[in-house]
């Protein structure tokens, strides 16, 4: 039950859980995060936690807890995360909720297989019950490599913390990359369902947080002027990007030997495809959610000549933003015999009613053009123009471009008459931009997805039949490129390998320019 329906069933008389002003906030809890000194923890979670806790929905006793290897006592914690929400905060700093927030913060060190830190991090959570009144109800956030999940897992159900008290609840948040192919995910499944029930395990895709990826079910089933041709009647292809202008940084432990493929195309962008396609659920609950995307998932099929319809590359040393960078295989750490992909392109087909028949691209890429992740609904050509060839030369495909990042938004590209005595026609957008229809800036994914794992609310978040499923999906691609050659360098800065745009050019199209 969410917070706004449990005041209600509380009693409130002036509080009524249809009421869509009112915000959801969460009730007593707490949140532990592990491996809370890394990037990720520094740079989205403490800053979102505060974030929430600024916009004022975090209970006045919410309490945060770090658990890592630094011999920090509580203060040096607390230190750690004020610079974090400093320097990455959205919102502006308030003494007060900073007061408040800090008081709850508490430090464990220590490292995964240690027994003596868990019953001590056992002892902090029993403490900050009694202190702060957080019910009992605390989410773990596993902020570690995978290969940690397990110990940390098995650690949490051994000394007792991974089970509820009466009338409270404890909950698993697990980062990405959820296994490197279906067998890995499915033992990191049974493993993580072996303490916790599936619906206390959240798993997080950042995308799925982000205002503009919630939105292409609000553009679909709240308009009646897309929905009618949202299929293969209407629809030539779907294009979906998502493009980094920066190249790993220093992730190359983590990276070499997964490549953008297993990296993006597993998750985002077929959550993204999932969400594209998807029938109309009975209902935006979880359930409803889930099945529909699933539905879809099951539908996919990939292309019989994959050495035709995939693209794999590697970015090489090249000018980017005014300066020169390296190429993949000249950055530190990185083996200059490896054949990891930056750059992914795949297409697939979705065998149902809707869509029989068009193409679903998909392409991720390190060192593109620029920075960016857009889905692209291609409309065919009219089929038959009265107008003049040479009237209608500039006039590409109408398509509906959903933007997720950065400039998040809507536009949609037609034809138009130029101005003039001659009949010539156009491309022209018509354009929606967050920034300029809503006064209220978009929350951080993170915000959202920390808010929706303290109030139990799974929509947003991927469960294991589609974890395992994407990798049933991808895992043929990636066997395919292990017998098959190498990947095809292009240059940083540029839209990548020649390969991708013969792909669809076999095709008969080509890919946008975002």
């Amino acid at each position: 039950m969410s917070s706004d329906a449990a005041a209600a069933a509380a009693g409130n008389p002036l509080r009524d859980a249809q009421d869509r002003r009112l915000p959801r906030i969460a009730g007593p809890s707490g949140l532990v995060i592990f491996g809370v000194t890394g990037d990720l923890s520094r740079k989205k979670l403490m800053p979102a936690v505060y974030d929430l806790a600024n916009r004022g929905l975090l209970p006045p006793g919410f309490s945060l807890v770090g658990f890592a290897r630094r011999d920090w006592e509580h203060e040096d914690f607390a230190q750690v995360v004020y610079e974090a929400v400093k320097e990455h905060a959205r919102t502006p700093f308030r003494e007060e909720v900073w007061q408040q927030l800090a008081q709850g913060m508490r430090f464990v060190p220590g490292v995964f297989d240690d027994d003596a830190a868990f019953e001590v991090l056992k002892s902090t959570i029993y403490e900050l019950d009694k202190e702060r009144g957080t019910g009992g109800n605390f989410a773990f956030y596993l902020s570690v490599p995978p290969r940690f999940f397990p110990t940390v897992v098995q650690q949490l159900k051994k000394h007792g913390l991974s089970d509820a008290p009466a009338g409270s609840w404890r909950r698993a948040v697990v980062e990405k990359p959820f296994g490197h192919d279906l067998a890995s995910a499915q033992e990191l499944n049974e493993v993580i369902h072996g303490v916790f029930r599936a619906s206390e395990v959240f798993r997080i895709d950042h995308y799925l947080g982000k205002e503009t990826v919630q939105n292409i079910l609000a553009l679909r089933f709240a308009n009646t002027m897309f929905e009618p041709l949202w299929n293969r009647s209407y629809v030539d292809h779907v294009q979906i990007t998502m493009a980094e202008d920066i190249g790993i940084g220093g992730r190359a432990g983590y990276y070499d030997g997964i490549g953008s493929a297993r990296d993006v195309i597993q998750n985002h962008l077929l959550q993204l495809l999932a969400l594209t396609a998807m029938e109309e659920p009975s209902s935006f609950d979880a359930k409803a959610l889930v099945l529909e995307k699933l539905k879809v998932l099951n539908a996919v099929r990939l292309p019989s000549d994959l050495g035709k319809h995939t693209v794999r590359g590697q970015y090489t040393a090249g000018w980017q933003g005014g300066r020169k960078v390296l190429g993949y295989l000249e950055e530190e750490g990185i083996d200059p015999k490896s054949k990891t992909d930056t750059f992914a392109a795949i297409k697939l087909e979705i065998d149902n009613r809707r869509w029989a028949g068009v193409p679903f691209y998909l392409r991720t890429g390190k060192r593109l053009g620029r920075r960016v992740t857009e889905i692209a609904v291609v409309f065919q050509r009219a089929p038959y123009s009265p107008f003049d060839a040479t009237d209608t030369q500039e006039l590409g495909q109408n398509a509906l471009v959903i933007r997720v990042q950065p400039d998040e938004g809507v536009t949609i590209r037609f034809g138009s008459k130029v101005p003039g005595t001659s009949m010539e026609i156009r491309d022209v957008t018509m354009d929606f931009a967050y920034g300029e229809s809503f006064t209220e800036s978009s929350p951080e994914a993170y915000e959202r997805l920390i808010l929706d794992v303290l109030l139990g609310d799974a929509n947003l978040f991927p469960r294991h039949q589609e974890v395992e499923r994407s990798w049933e999906i991808l895992d043929p691609v990636e066997a395919y490129w292990d017998g098959h050659g190498k990947p095809e360098p292009y240059t940083a800065g540029t839209w990548g390998p020649k390969a991708a745009d013969e792909m669809l050019a076999r095709d008969g199209r080509s890919w946008r320019r975002p």
